[in-house]
């Protein structure tokens, strides 16, 4: 291995070493307390420090670095304190997730950096997000990701980095090229032979280096960023390396044949490094004893400390109370009696507009949505307005523009983005549930995002564009949903999302858009969230439902002049409003739930469910539930008909006042 100092100093090269050795300690105590049975799980980095701590070693302290397992190396150089970084791995009350997740699956703002989840792509989008916002900022700062090779296989890996190109974004994709994907090797995982050749693809700059040299490492890293902070530009950074144990201590080697480990013993990191110093006379065995006795004081006095932590507290309150960042939100009324006849289109419209006004470091994102306006024309006009830097349209990327909201939000700005249709959430799935759902209640980080979803049937668009989707997302805690059914709650229920620092899914429903209209304030305005709205009072019986529901509901109690029915607007599904509900069944003593969505597992189950459980003895007759087919949804206009449940809902209501 061969080294170059070039013209850095002996201080800088001991630092090195330093911060070299650091984790390599503590790597070989954390064996040890594992075959302890003092820590559950442990994921080593042991021939592969170098990367980690020649980038952070080379990146200003105030500059992103979004980490993986292997990467411990990016949280010592850091000085991230030990005793907090023992508890993290031990699940103890002091550790950054409060004993909610393990290892590295956390974040510090504070240090900036950015753990990963599980599914090893996700964080690539975020990190577009940091650099989105530091480049809006002008910072001038760089943004570094770490994947494995085998992670690069995944989607989120390819839109991350088409996004960050195409936006021109100041990010270090980091490859980790090690030959393995747990026991899978590079030839069963990809075909390319080197990953900087995929640069090219991307139309941006691709860099290896060894790996295992620090020094090639730290100076191949400060001199990418110190061109990007000039000229922001993502750069691909491959790092040849080998990882000399299991994918995680229970995995084991056996896989991998004993040359090959044998050869890439001969490149440890550490060893060769201080093999050199010690030639260039950089440092002696004195210093190198010095330096072990300190570290490994340092990695016992943690111990001691994180040993004595407690382990948490089991309490729903506490559990619940961090699920969110806390928010009371205040309703915000209009400051004049001016109001104007608007479509429901129009509201969402306004309340878009109005939001951006209020807030400076709010970013629209979604496809198509710049100059062209949206396939709906909901933002024409709003990069004369406001400009492309927050009115962006987006590569057909949602993956990695929902993981950009949450990276906004980790620079404290806020986030919206645009499904072009409700259906096309699937492609930003996880992002949703894993990272924008999990993030606050995980690492205390706020996801201020609001995903605006157009949804539902009866425009004959078929089953990939006509989907209520949103009883995919009511299971998930952490997420709030709103779900207006008129024009004036399509603009105050927008513009509330947007106010909350928390994620939501705002859906939207395209047949309302220019179907109905109402006169609604012109001023800014909020609407309650959790709130539901009587819409009609009634003594029969009660019909809960929402979006288009709402006007399914009123449209046939018209046709039935017998029945004096009660109709609840639900407007906000997560958190719905019980209270709401179990005063109407207490009013009525009879309950239809009605919903566009399919009956199976909807969310008309868990009203009719709670209400079996909590409001038994005022129910006069079962909970009745009126929803779509469980089928998808077919394109033909007769089809359509028959799948959606309006013309079922008469009946419905028959059968339940007979009861």
């Amino acid at each position: 291995m061969q080294f170059d100092r070039k013209k850095y100093s002996d201080k800088v090269l001991q630092d090195l070493y330093e911060s070299l050795l650091k984790p390599r300690l503590i790597e070989e105590k954390m064996l040890i307390l594992l075959r302890q049975n003092k820590i559950s799980k442990w994921f080593s980095g042991i021939g592969q420090e170098a990367i980690a701590v020649g980038l952070t070693k080379a990146l200003d302290e105030d500059e992103y670095i979004l980490p993986m397992h292997r990467n411990l190396g990016v949280f010592t150089s850091r000085n991230m304190p030990f005793d907090r970084l023992f508890s993290q791995w031990q699940g103890t009350s002091a550790g950054y997730t409060k004993g909610r997740d393990r290892s590295f699956h956390f974040g510090n703002n504070e240090h900036h950096i950015v753990g990963m989840i599980s599914h090893l792509g996700p964080q690539n989008g975020v990190a577009d997000g940091i650099a989105l916002a530091s480049l809006l900022k002008k910072e001038n700062k760089v943004t570094a990701v770490f994947n494995g090779d085998g992670g690069t296989s995944e989607g989120d890996f390819h839109e991350a980095i088409n996004v960050a190109a195409v936006w021109d974004l100041p990010v270090i994709f980091v490859i980790e090229n090690n030959g393995y994907g747990l026991s899978t090797p590079s030839n069963e995982q990809f075909r390319c032979k080197s990953f900087v050749d995929k640069a090219i693809g991307y139309g941006i700059e691709g860099v290896q280096v060894d790996g295992n040299n620090i020094l090639e490492v730290y100076d191949a890293v400060r001199t990418i960023s110190a061109k990007m902070r000039k000229n922001p530009k993502p750069v691909l950074l491959e790092a040849i390396t080998f990882r000399m144990r299991g994918h995680e201590e229970a995995s084991g080697t056996k896989y991998v044949p004993k040359k090959l480990m044998d050869d890439w013993a001969k490149k440890d990191p550490l060893a060769n490094y201080e093999k050199y110093l010690l030639k260039e006379g950089v440092i002696d065995k004195t210093f190198i004893d010095s330096a072990t006795k300190k570290i490994k004081k340092e990695i016992e006095e943690g111990l001691t400390v994180s040993f004595e932590t407690t382990a948490p507290v089991a309490d729903e309150k506490i559990e619940y109370d961090d699920l969110f960042a806390h928010y009371n939100q205040t309703v915000i009324a209009p400051k004049s009696e001016k109001v104007s006849e608007r479509r429901f289109i129009d509201a969402i419209s306004d309340g878009l507009r109005q939001s951006m006004e209020r807030h400076p470091d709010l970013v629209l994102m979604g496809q198509d949505i710049a100059e062209y306006g949206g396939v709906f024309k909901i933002t024409d006009g709003f990069v004369k307005a406001f400009g492309k830097g927050r009115v962006r349209n987006t590569p057909i990327c949602e993956s990695a523009i929902v993981g950009a909201g949450l990276g906004l939000s980790i620079k404290g700005m806020k986030a919206m983005v645009e499904m072009q249709f409700a259906d096309f959430v699937t492609e930003g799935f996880n992002q949703i549930i894993n990272n924008l759902a999990k993030a606050h209640w995980r690492w205390g980080q706020n996801a201020d995002v609001v995903v605006r979803m157009p949804t539902g049937a009866g425009t004959a668009a078929g089953p990939f564009h006509s989907q209520s989707n949103e009883a995919w997302f009511f299971h998930t805690p952490g997420l709030k949903i709103v779900y207006p059914s008129n024009p004036y709650d399509a603009k105050g229920l927008l513009t509330a999302a947007i106010d909350d620092p928390n994620p939501y899914l705002y859906f939207e429903h395209k047949l309302l858009y220019r179907s109905i209209k109402d006169n609604i304030p012109d001023d800014y305005y909020t609407v309650e969230v959790g709130k539901a709205k009587t819409v009609r009072e009634g003594s029969d019986l009660s019909i809960v439902t929402y979006g288009m529901g709402v006007h399914w509901a009123e449209e046939v109690v018209k046709s039935m002049p017998n029945v004096d029915a009660e109709i609840i607007d639900m407007r906000t599904l997560l958190p719905w409003d019980k209270d709401a509900v179990k005063a109407t069944v207490e009013k009525t003593n009879r309950l239809l739930v009605l919903h566009e969505d399919t009956l199976t597992g909807g969310i008309g189950a868990e009203i009719a469910a709670w209400v079996s459980e909590h409001c038994f003895s005022h129910l006069d007759a079962p909970v009745a539930r009126v929803a779509s087919l469980d089928t998808p949804i077919p394109f033909a206009p007769v089809l359509e008909r028959n799948f959606l449940p309006k013309g079922r809902l008469k009946k419905a209501i028959e059968d339940l006042m007979a009861f």
